[in-house]
Protein backbone atom coordinates (compact mmCIF):
# COMPACT_ATOMS: atom_id res chain seq x y z
CA UNK A 1 0.00 0.00 0.00
CA UNK A 2 1.44 3.33 -1.07
CA UNK A 3 1.86 5.66 1.90
CA UNK A 4 1.75 2.90 4.51
CA UNK A 5 5.45 3.24 5.31
CA UNK A 6 5.09 6.98 5.96
CA UNK A 7 2.08 6.39 8.24
CA UNK A 8 4.13 3.87 10.23
CA UNK A 9 7.02 6.35 10.34
CA UNK A 10 4.79 9.14 11.71
CA UNK A 11 3.37 6.85 14.41
CA UNK A 12 6.86 5.62 15.36
CA UNK A 13 8.12 9.20 15.77
CA UNK A 14 5.09 10.11 17.89
CA UNK A 15 5.71 7.05 20.08
CA UNK A 16 9.42 7.83 20.42
CA UNK A 17 8.69 11.46 21.24
CA UNK A 18 6.18 10.42 23.89
CA UNK A 19 8.72 8.09 25.53
CA UNK A 20 11.34 10.84 25.43
CA UNK A 21 9.01 13.23 27.25
CA UNK A 22 8.41 10.64 29.96
CA UNK A 23 12.17 10.32 30.52
CA UNK A 24 12.92 14.05 30.25
CA UNK A 25 12.48 14.99 33.91
CA UNK A 26 14.47 12.01 35.10
CA UNK A 27 17.61 12.77 33.05
CA UNK A 28 20.28 15.08 34.45
CA UNK A 29 21.31 18.01 32.20
CA UNK A 30 24.87 16.65 31.94
CA UNK A 31 23.55 13.39 30.56
CA UNK A 32 21.16 15.16 28.19
CA UNK A 33 24.10 17.15 26.80
CA UNK A 34 26.23 14.06 26.24
CA UNK A 35 23.25 12.32 24.60
CA UNK A 36 22.88 15.27 22.22
CA UNK A 37 26.57 15.12 21.33
CA UNK A 38 26.33 11.35 20.84
CA UNK A 39 23.43 11.85 18.43
CA UNK A 40 25.43 14.56 16.68
CA UNK A 41 28.40 12.26 16.14
CA UNK A 42 26.17 9.45 14.92
CA UNK A 43 24.32 11.74 12.52
CA UNK A 44 27.62 13.16 11.20
CA UNK A 45 28.89 9.69 10.29
CA UNK A 46 25.53 8.59 8.86
CA UNK A 47 25.57 11.64 6.60
CA UNK A 48 29.24 11.18 5.71
CA UNK A 49 28.71 7.53 4.80
CA UNK A 50 25.78 8.39 2.53
CA UNK A 51 27.68 11.19 0.81
CA UNK A 52 30.77 9.07 0.22
CA UNK A 53 28.62 6.25 -1.15
CA UNK A 54 27.40 8.61 -3.87
CA UNK A 55 30.65 10.42 -4.61
CA UNK A 56 33.13 7.54 -4.45
CA UNK A 57 32.92 4.23 -6.31
CA UNK A 58 35.35 1.38 -6.83
CA UNK A 59 36.24 0.74 -10.48
CA UNK A 60 38.87 -1.76 -11.59
CA UNK A 61 40.26 -1.89 -8.06
CA UNK A 62 40.63 1.90 -7.81
CA UNK A 63 38.50 4.50 -6.01
CA UNK A 64 36.88 6.87 -8.49
CA UNK A 65 35.04 10.08 -7.63
CA UNK A 66 31.83 10.92 -9.41
CA UNK A 67 29.07 13.52 -9.42
CA UNK A 68 31.18 15.83 -7.25
CA UNK A 69 30.44 18.78 -9.54
CA UNK A 70 26.69 18.14 -9.33
CA UNK A 71 26.94 18.15 -5.53
CA UNK A 72 28.87 21.44 -5.53
CA UNK A 73 26.37 23.07 -7.92
CA UNK A 74 23.41 21.70 -5.96
CA UNK A 75 24.70 23.06 -2.65
CA UNK A 76 25.70 26.40 -4.17
CA UNK A 77 22.45 27.07 -6.05
CA UNK A 78 20.32 25.53 -3.30
CA UNK A 79 22.05 27.57 -0.61
CA UNK A 80 21.62 30.82 -2.55
CA UNK A 81 17.91 30.13 -3.17
CA UNK A 82 17.35 29.09 0.43
CA UNK A 83 19.12 32.20 1.72
CA UNK A 84 17.10 34.38 -0.65
CA UNK A 85 13.77 33.16 0.76
CA UNK A 86 15.31 32.51 4.20
CA UNK A 87 13.93 29.01 4.76
CA UNK A 88 15.70 28.72 8.12
CA UNK A 89 13.75 31.70 9.44
CA UNK A 90 10.50 30.31 8.05
CA UNK A 91 11.14 26.97 9.76
CA UNK A 92 11.71 28.85 13.01
CA UNK A 93 8.47 30.72 12.39
CA UNK A 94 6.57 27.45 11.90
CA UNK A 95 8.07 26.20 15.14
CA UNK A 96 6.99 29.36 16.97
CA UNK A 97 3.43 29.00 15.66
CA UNK A 98 3.28 25.38 16.78
CA UNK A 99 4.69 26.48 20.11
CA UNK A 100 1.83 28.95 20.58
CA UNK A 101 -0.73 26.38 19.43
CA UNK A 102 0.33 23.87 22.07
CA UNK A 103 0.78 26.63 24.68
CA UNK A 104 4.48 25.95 25.22
CA UNK A 105 5.60 29.58 25.41
CA UNK A 106 7.68 28.81 28.47
CA UNK A 107 9.54 26.07 26.58
CA UNK A 108 12.66 27.87 25.33
CA UNK A 109 13.84 24.78 23.41
CA UNK A 110 10.60 24.09 21.51
CA UNK A 111 11.68 25.65 18.20
CA UNK A 112 15.18 24.18 18.34
CA UNK A 113 13.74 20.75 19.10
CA UNK A 114 11.20 20.94 16.27
CA UNK A 115 13.65 22.18 13.64
CA UNK A 116 16.53 19.89 14.65
CA UNK A 117 14.44 16.73 14.89
CA UNK A 118 12.57 17.55 11.66
CA UNK A 119 15.78 18.02 9.69
CA UNK A 120 17.32 14.81 11.02
CA UNK A 121 14.31 12.60 10.27
CA UNK A 122 13.37 14.31 6.99
CA UNK A 123 16.59 15.04 5.16
CA UNK A 124 18.43 11.90 4.20
CA UNK A 125 18.71 8.96 1.88
CA UNK A 126 16.01 6.85 3.50
CA UNK A 127 13.51 9.73 3.68
CA UNK A 128 13.83 10.19 -0.08
CA UNK A 129 14.43 6.68 -1.37
CA UNK A 130 11.93 5.05 0.99
CA UNK A 131 8.79 6.88 -0.22
CA UNK A 132 9.90 6.73 -3.86
CA UNK A 133 10.68 3.01 -3.66
CA UNK A 134 7.32 2.41 -2.00
CA UNK A 135 5.56 4.42 -4.72
CA UNK A 136 7.32 2.52 -7.50
CA UNK A 137 7.31 -1.02 -6.09
CA UNK A 138 4.89 -1.03 -3.17
CA UNK A 139 7.72 -2.20 -0.85
CA UNK A 140 7.68 -0.42 2.55
CA UNK A 141 10.74 -2.18 3.99
CA UNK A 142 13.04 0.88 3.85
CA UNK A 143 10.52 3.11 5.61
CA UNK A 144 9.82 0.51 8.30
CA UNK A 145 13.55 0.31 9.09
CA UNK A 146 13.69 4.12 9.09
CA UNK A 147 10.72 4.18 11.48
CA UNK A 148 12.64 2.15 14.06
CA UNK A 149 15.69 4.44 13.78
CA UNK A 150 13.56 7.61 13.93
CA UNK A 151 11.70 6.34 16.98
CA UNK A 152 15.00 6.05 18.87
CA UNK A 153 16.40 9.35 17.55
CA UNK A 154 13.29 11.38 18.38
CA UNK A 155 13.05 9.73 21.81
CA UNK A 156 16.52 11.09 22.59
CA UNK A 157 15.74 14.50 21.10
CA UNK A 158 12.46 14.76 23.04
CA UNK A 159 14.27 13.91 26.27
CA UNK A 160 16.72 16.75 25.51
CA UNK A 161 14.60 19.43 23.78
CA UNK A 162 11.08 18.59 24.96
CA UNK A 163 7.76 18.50 23.13
CA UNK A 164 9.05 20.37 20.06
CA UNK A 165 10.85 17.24 18.83
CA UNK A 166 7.59 15.28 18.85
CA UNK A 167 6.09 17.61 16.23
CA UNK A 168 8.71 16.44 13.72
CA UNK A 169 6.13 13.71 13.01
CA UNK A 170 4.12 16.34 11.12
CA UNK A 171 7.15 17.36 9.06
CA UNK A 172 7.87 13.72 8.17
CA UNK A 173 4.27 13.11 7.12
CA UNK A 174 4.29 16.11 4.77
CA UNK A 175 7.83 15.59 3.44
CA UNK A 176 7.64 11.86 2.75
CA UNK A 177 4.07 12.22 1.53
CA UNK A 178 5.38 14.61 -1.10
CA UNK A 179 8.02 12.14 -2.30
CA UNK A 180 5.45 9.35 -2.40
CA UNK A 181 3.26 11.50 -4.63
CA UNK A 182 6.34 12.57 -6.57
CA UNK A 183 7.28 8.95 -7.22
CA UNK A 184 3.77 8.10 -8.40
CA UNK A 185 3.43 11.08 -10.75
CA UNK A 186 6.83 11.07 -12.44
CA UNK A 187 7.96 7.47 -12.08
CA UNK A 188 8.83 7.41 -15.79
CA UNK A 189 11.48 10.09 -15.24
CA UNK A 190 13.14 8.40 -12.27
CA UNK A 191 16.51 6.76 -12.70
CA UNK A 192 19.06 5.15 -10.43
CA UNK A 193 21.37 8.11 -11.05
CA UNK A 194 18.72 10.60 -9.89
CA UNK A 195 17.90 8.66 -6.73
CA UNK A 196 21.62 8.35 -5.97
CA UNK A 197 22.11 12.11 -6.46
CA UNK A 198 19.15 12.98 -4.24
CA UNK A 199 20.39 10.63 -1.55
CA UNK A 200 23.92 12.02 -1.75
CA UNK A 201 22.91 15.66 -1.42
CA UNK A 202 20.53 14.72 1.37
CA UNK A 203 23.32 12.87 3.18
CA UNK A 204 25.52 15.97 3.07
CA UNK A 205 22.71 17.97 4.68
CA UNK A 206 22.40 15.25 7.32
CA UNK A 207 26.14 15.67 7.97
CA UNK A 208 25.54 19.40 8.48
CA UNK A 209 22.72 18.65 10.94
CA UNK A 210 25.14 16.50 12.94
CA UNK A 211 27.64 19.37 13.03
CA UNK A 212 24.89 21.64 14.39
CA UNK A 213 24.08 19.15 17.12
CA UNK A 214 27.71 19.26 18.26
CA UNK A 215 28.16 23.01 17.68
CA UNK A 216 24.69 24.64 17.60
CA UNK A 217 23.78 27.12 14.85
CA UNK A 218 27.02 26.54 12.91
CA UNK A 219 25.33 25.90 9.54
CA UNK A 220 21.97 27.17 8.29
CA UNK A 221 20.90 23.73 7.14
CA UNK A 222 17.33 24.82 6.39
CA UNK A 223 18.56 27.27 3.78
CA UNK A 224 20.27 24.43 1.90
CA UNK A 225 17.10 22.37 1.48
CA UNK A 226 16.50 23.67 -2.11
CA UNK A 227 19.73 21.84 -3.04
CA UNK A 228 17.59 18.69 -3.18
CA UNK A 229 15.72 20.13 -6.16
CA UNK A 230 18.81 20.73 -8.30
CA UNK A 231 19.46 17.04 -9.21
CA UNK A 232 15.79 16.74 -10.19
CA UNK A 233 16.04 19.76 -12.50
CA UNK A 234 19.32 18.45 -13.89
CA UNK A 235 17.76 15.07 -14.71
CA UNK A 236 14.71 16.77 -16.25
CA UNK A 237 16.90 18.92 -18.50
CA UNK A 238 18.82 15.84 -19.68
CA UNK A 239 15.54 14.06 -20.39
CA UNK A 240 14.18 17.01 -22.40
CA UNK A 241 17.40 17.37 -24.38
CA UNK A 242 17.18 13.67 -25.17
CA UNK A 243 13.64 14.13 -26.50
CA UNK A 244 14.91 16.89 -28.77
CA UNK A 245 17.75 14.68 -30.02
CA UNK A 246 20.45 16.86 -28.46
CA UNK A 247 23.44 15.11 -26.89
CA UNK A 248 25.77 16.55 -24.29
Amino acid sequence: MRGLGTIINVLAIAAGGGLGLLFKKGINERFRNIMTQACGLAVVFIGLAGALEMMLTVKDGAIVSGQAMLVVISLLLGGLCGELINIEKRLDSIGEKLKRKVKSKSDSQFVEGFVTASLVVCVGAMAICGPIDEALTGDSTTLIIKSVLDCIIVMVFASVYGVGALFSAIAVGVYQGFFTLFGVLISRFMSDALILSLSGVGSILIFAVGVNLIRPKTIKVGNFLPALLVPILYQLIIYLFGLWGITW
